[in-house]
Order: C-alpha cells, then sequence, then structure tokens
C-alpha cells in the first residue's frame, strides 16, 4: 500500500461526506459465492484506501488454515455505492454505503490465491495477454415466497402468475419496481422486468458490462433483491429448484469477446453471423461443460432444475434458434451485439468462479483450435437415446457428484480456479454431496414408511 490516496478514492471520501455516510460494509465473497462484509465507520474509508482492513480469514469458508489467518480487504474505489434499503436509517440516521474488495495475504502482501474475484481477474488477465476483453450480461431469476409468522421462508408463492403476466395474477410487479429503484440507485442500468414461467418466479435483467463489473453486479444483485424483498415480509431465493415439478431458476450468461474495440464474435459473412473464433469458443465451453457444470451449478440442488421439460437445458449442444441446447447464439440487431448465451449456469453459482470456468474453457477452444459441431436446430427434447447418439450429444452430469468427477479430470477447468481454491471447492462440494446421500428425504418417507 502506498499510503497516497489516488484521484478516485479521494473523490470516494468527498461522496462520503456528501451523502452523510455513518457506515461503510467492505464486501467479498467466501469460495461458495456468499457475500461476506466487515462494517467499518465511514471515518476509516481513507485508512481503508491507504492500509487496508484486516480480518481473520481463517473464519471465511475455504480460505486458511487458524494458523495462517491474517487477511487484508483492499477496497475497489469504483465499486463504491450507497445502500438503498439502509439510507436514512431512523437507528443510526445517516447512509450505508458498500465497496467491493479484493483480499490481500498479509504473509506476502500478495492476492490472496483463495479470493474468487482475483481468480477471474487473472482469467481476464489471460484473455488479455490473448488480445481480447470479455463481456457478460447475466439473466438471474429468482422466487419470491411469504414469510410465516416468525418471518421464516416458506413456499407458499405470492402470486399466481406465470410467464409475462401483468396484475392481479403478478403481485410482485410493485416489489420489482422497488428491487429496480434500488439498483438503479446503485447505478444499474437496467433493461427488463418480468413475471417467469412458474408461479413466484420472477427475472430483472441489466446491461452487459466487463465480466468483473458483471460479477460485481450479481453478488450485488442478489443482496438487494433480498434486502427489498424482506422489506415486503417477502423471502427471495436464488434456490435452482425450491419447488418440484415446476421450472427452476436459472442465470443464462451471455458472453462476447472484444479485440481493439471490436466485436471478435461477429462475422457478418458467416451463416449465423459468428466469426471463427466465436465458433472456437463455443467448442471450449462445450468441449468442458461436464466439468464447467460443478462451478456454474454448484449444489445439490442444482440437478433437479437440470432435468429435461423445465427449459432447462442438459444437452451438450449449441443451437441458433431453440432453447434446448445448452449454448444457444442470441439475434443480434447490430454486430457490438453478436454473442453466445450459456443456458446452463444458474443463480447459486459463485460468479466469479462460474464466469472464470467459462472464460478458460472458451480460450482453450480458442488457442487449441476445436472444431465447433454443427448447430441443432431441432427441439432436442423431443430426441431419444437413439438419435442423441446419432447426433453426438451427451448430456450434463446427473448430480453434484458426478459433476465433481468430471471437474476433477478435467485440467483445464482446474487451472482455471487455482490449486487453492481448486482443492477447497472440491472438498466443500464433496462433503455437500455426502450428506445429500445420507439424508432421508420426506419424499422416501411419504412414499416408503407405511408401505414396507
Amino acid at each position: 500500500m502506498t499510503g497516497e490516496l489516488s484521484t478516485e478514492e479521494q473523490a470516494v471520501l468527498e461522496e462520503i461526506e456528501e451523502k452523510n455516510v455513518d457506515f461503510l460494509r467492505l464486501q467479498f465473497t467466501d469460495i461458495l459465492g456468499t457475500v461476506k462484509n466487515v462494517s467499518v465507520p465511514a471515518d476509516q474509508a481513507e485508512k481503508a484506501f491507504t492500509e487496508g482492513i484486516y480480518f481473520d480469514g481463517s473464519s471465511i469458508e475455504g480460505y486458511v488454515r487458524i494458523q495462517e489467518s491474517d487477511m487484508r480487504l483492499v477496497p475497489d474505489p469504483s465499486t463504491f455505492a450507497i445502500l438503498p434499503w439502509r439510507s436514512r436509517d431512523e437507528i443510526d440516521g445517516g447512509n450505508s454505503a458498500r465497496l467491493i474488495c479484493d483480499v490481500h495475504d498479509t504473509s506476502t502482501d500478495e492476492p490472496f490465491v483463495g479470493d474468487p474475484r482475483g481468480v477471474l481477474k487473472d482469467a481476464l488477465d489471460r484473455a488479455a495477454e490473448m488480445g481480447y476483453t470479455v463481456n457478460a450480461a447475466p439473466e438471474p431469476e429468482f422466487f419470491l415466497f411469504e414469510e410465516d409468522e416468525k418471518g421464516r421462508a416458506t413456499t407458499e408463492t405470492n402470486d399466481a402468475g406465470g410467464y409475462f403476466d401483468l396484475a392481479p395474477k403478478d403481485l410482485a410487479s410493485d416489489v420489482r419496481r422497488d428491487i429496480i429503484y434500488g439498483l438503479e440507485e446503485m447505478d444499474f442500468d437496467i433493461e427488463a422486468s418480468h413475471h417467469e414461467v412458474a408461479e413466484g418466479q420472477h427475472e430483472i435483467n441489466f446491461t452487459y458490462d466487463d465480466a468483473l463489473s458483471t460479477a460485481d453486479n450479481v453478488a450485488t444483485f442478489r443482496a438487494v433483491v433480498r434486502a427489498i424483498a424482506a422489506e415486503h415480509d417477502l423471502h427471495a431465493t436464488f434456490m435452482p429448484k425450491p419447488i418440484p415439478r415446476i421450472n427452476g431458476s436459472g442465470m443464462h450468461t451471455h458472453i462476447s469477446l472484444f479485440e481493439d474495440g471490436e466485436n471478435a464474435f461477429h462475422d457478418e459473412d458467416d451463416e449465423f453471423n459468428l466469426s471463427e473464433t466465436a465458433h472456437s469458443f463455443i467448442a471450449g465451453v462445450l468441449e468442458h461443460a461436464p466439468a464447467l457444470a460443478a462451478v456454474t451449478n454448484p449444489t445439490v440442488n442444482s440437478y433437479k432444475r437440470l432435468v429435461p421439460g423445465y427449459e432447462a437445458p442438459v444437452y451438450v449442444a449449441w443451437s441458433d434458434r431453440n432453447r434446448s441446447a445448452l449454448i444457444r447464439k442470441p439475434a443480434a440487431r447490430v454486430p457490438a451485439a453478436s454473442r453466445i448465451e450459456a443456458r446452463f449456469p444458474d443463480p447459486s453459482c459463485n460468479p466469479y468462479l462460474a464466469f472464470a470456468a467459462l472464460i478458460h474453457a472458451g480460450l482453450d477452444g480458442i488457442e487449441n483450435d476445436l472444431e465447433c459441431p454443427d448447430p441443432v436446430r431441432e427441439n432436442i427434447y423431443e430426441f431419444d437415446e437413439q438419435k442423441r447418439e446419432e447426433y453426438g450429444i451427451s448430456t450434463l452430469p446427473t448430480n453434484l457428484g458426478e459433476a465433481v468427477d468430471e471437474l476433477e479430470d478435467d485440467e483445464v477447468v482446474l487451472d482455471a480456479l487455482g490449486p487453492h481454491i481448486a482443492e477447497k471447492f472440491v472438498e466443500a462440494k464433496r462433503s455437500e454431496f455426502q450428506d445429500y446421500l445420507v439424508d432421508v428425504s420426506d419424499w422416501e418417507l411419504d412414499r416408503y414408511l407405511e408401505k414396507f
């Protein structure tokens, strides 16, 4: 740390004073994607910028052991934002603000290898070495549920709406409006919002940005949605499949590469308006999709969503038309909008790790000039097993255990995570899956308890 403030840091200090900020939440994420924060009085902001704020890393999932616990938070001044649901709080009398931080190892004074945000930065550095910048735009879906009399979450939806429904069926339109207002106060550029297919399910889309800013936005988005839903006595969840036998929540992720200010994915002369770079990137994602699933779909519950029949992609293929494939090429009105859409990630993922893994997989396709298969324009959901074999279409893992097996066999995705995070992530997911295997569900009790 230099001890000297940059122009951007000085501007943050001035804004803190102008906007009557009393407390700062210094935000970071653990390996599993859970947002953590250290709250400090606003008068500590200068110290945070010049010296960093120290914390006990051994208390954070997957960070370090107790004997090597000192970590330092280094705030990124570009991420400063007032927290809209904490503004003008009657208790503290002022505003609270947020700064997203990078995590540094105090023993080396270097970025901590277990920081997911640092992992994504490494992926973007690799892309930059190849001449590319990376843009991303996610579509995180979520459910809104009623709370019980004790304020605990239920699975009772607060509306009976369906895709693009309006009030009175969509009773959450006011909640979405307030969420959008809150996001806009935090400088989100909102494109659209609507009711999704399932009862109680919603989607709010924000514009694309560079991949690091987008990952920051995903973490922020989840926090804002939960906080403002709670003000309406509702529980917002990004759990992929909270209700059986209806659609689950995905996080379709749009990705494009730019080179020298031009969209490297666009080619006007190609049948699909996709360049060779884009085709190779697609091939890389398809090649590594089984291992990617462990990172982009990282919970036991994720694989309750990834089943045929509920609009969730499970087939390792791409298409320029239908949504049954793993990757879709959306229509683009202008060359700059040419992109691919990875449809398999879900919003329970750690966005930093998920984006990093997708980027590394795609770049591997480019570096090794992997051949992209032909797109599948038919509805793969209607294929039988024989026809899928004829087309050479495989499927994603059917459960978290299989996905972790694939991850451990894939050097590209392991390298994307780095040895520290890869080890801790696999360890955590193995434990989660083992817990699941030894548990007895209500479904089993209902089906077998009195029968046998």
